[in-house]
């Protein structure tokens, strides 16, 4: 049961340091319009994303309540 609580650590930080990174991306992105050091366009993903869930309906929905869930989870 210790390795499956170290694999849970380990997934949970390599999310947090994903999401960092995005949240990083975007706020550079919205700052400084052209980041040499990024190759592809963070703010446009993102909103790519939201669009491709709102455009899913009720399956979109549900998705995005699975991923709120999720990362309401970590916080508590």
């Amino acid at each position: 049961m210790h390795w499956i609580n170290s694999v849970r650590g380990w997934v949970t930080s390599l999310a947090e340091l994903g999401i960092s990174i995005i949240a990083l991306g975007v706020v550079l992105g919205i700052l400084f319009d052209n980041i040499p050091f990024l190759p592809v366009d963070v703010t446009a993903n993102v909103i790519e994303f939201v669009n491709q869930l709102g455009g899913q309906g009720l399956v979109g929905l549900v998705a995005l309540g699975i991923i709120w869930w999720a990362f309401g989870r970590r916080a508590t």
